[in-house]
């Protein structure tokens, strides 16, 4: 059994940031084409947009296998700097060991290294108690996002978080 960022899973999953045209941005794409245009149903417009330039991607692997993938992106939240935390995907056969926790945490860790403090997801509603325990609390009302329900999320790090 593997820890990362204190989360238990089987094997190790390392970490690894996916430039544009590398062979890890191309792993990427593939775990989020099966996971939310393939399994969820997204549209393809919907799922590449105009974010994908901006934003930092990840990759996870395990035994150098991609299974994991996620992106964040700086934005204005209460009028500060904020990280907006999107597209995490674990691949099916992955899902339930503690990858989904070790990423997050992962990708929280490294906009905390970019010098932000607060962070935002739109969570797919099912998921809303995985991401309260990873210390994110609920605000507003849940709303729809490619036909699925979503509610937002903020977790602040750098003091008390308001209700906007």
């Amino acid at each position: 059994m593997g820890f990362i960022n204190g989360f238990s899973a089987t094997g190790a999953m390392t970490v690894r940031t996916a430039h544009k045209s590398s062979k890890e941005w191309q792993a990427v794409k593939a775990i989020r084409t099966r996971v939310f245009i393939e399994e969820q149903h997204c549209p393809c417009e919907m799922e590449w947009d105009r974010y994908e330039e901006i934003s930092r991607h990840v990759l996870g692997l395990v035994d150098g296998q991609p299974m994991a993938a996620a992106r964040w992106r700086m934005l204005a939240y209460r009028q500060r700097p904020a990280a907006r935390l999107e597209r995490f995907s674990v691949l099916q056969e992955y899902r339930g060991k503690g990858y989904g926790k070790a990423l997050v945490s992962w990708v929280i860790e490294d906009a905390r290294r970019a010098g932000l403090g607060e962070f935002i997801v739109h969570a797919q509603q099912h998921l809303e108690d995985f991401y309260r325990s990873l210390g994110f609390k609920t605000i507003g009302d849940p709303f729809e996002e490619v036909g699925i329900p979503h509610i937002r999320m903020v977790r602040c790090d750098s003091g008390p978080c308001k209700e906007d």
